[in-house]
């Protein structure tokens, strides 16, 4: 399926970034312009079931197999957030970045005894208040963004979910040179867990006191963190 994208900058290098499960390429409001004022020509897309994406069937395989239909081969940078760095690492190998960065990804999904992957699909009606006590440290913008973006996303990607559930799939090693950035501290990837991708050759940085969605709850540090990869 070729999927919406949306595009900042018209540098001579490309950025390619993917969005987590419930989100779409607005996720992306001040990264995107970010890279872009770096000399990046960005590209972000709606995963599908996400945006303005086309819908179904939902598997990890599909959510990969999307991204190297709609995106560029040969990109200077490819980052993807949550299920995006999961399904980045499922395609960088057809893809084939010059650098990867997978913001705290879903590698390995641990959900408490009895609750399946369905509970995100939950969130769909979440509110303002609930947004808000559950991300105190994102801008007004951002709790805009997730309330439009909730509307747009289809709750039926949620099963692909169970792919993870109890699963490990931390990769072997990095296709290309790779950052593995976590939010401090990971619900996704323990220390124990870190130290192994260190083992096998990713450099991994630690964004101290960020939530998950790393560049909407703390953007400098974010921002920070790449230096060297951007």
């Amino acid at each position: 399926m070729r999927l919406h994208t949306h595009t900042w900058g018209d540098g001579d290098r490309t950025a390619l970034l993917v969005h987590g499960i419930m989100s779409d390429h607005r996720t992306w409001r001040r990264v995107g312009p970010a890279l872009a004022e770096r000399g990046y020509r960005v590209i972000a897309v709606d995963l599908r079931g996400h945006g303005a994406s086309g819908r179904g069937p939902y598997g990890l395989a599909d959510f990969a197999d999307d991204l190297v239909e709609t995106l560029p081969a040969g990109a200077e940078l490819a980052l993807g957030h949550s299920l995006g760095g999961l399904t980045l690492s499922l395609a960088v190998e057809r893809l084939k970045p010059a650098r990867a960065v997978y913001s705290d990804p879903a590698w390995r999904l641990q959900l408490a005894e009895g609750v399946g992957p369905e509970v995100f699909a939950s969130f769909k009606s979440a509110g303002r208040e609930q947004i808000e006590a559950l991300n105190p440290r994102w801008e007004a913008a951002d709790v805009e963004v997730e309330l439009a973006t909730l509307a747009d996303w289809d709750p039926d990607t949620a099963p692909a979910l169970a792919e993870l559930t109890g699963a490990d799939l931390l990769p072997l090693a990095p296709v290309v040179p790779s950052l593995v950035q976590l939010a401090g501290p990971s619900f996704l990837i323990d220390e124990e867990r870190a130290a192994v991708l260190a083992e096998r050759g990713f450099e991994v940085r630690t964004v101290a006191g960020a939530g998950h969605t790393v560049h909407r709850d703390d953007f400098a540090g974010f921002m920070a963190s790449l230096e060297g990869w951007i």
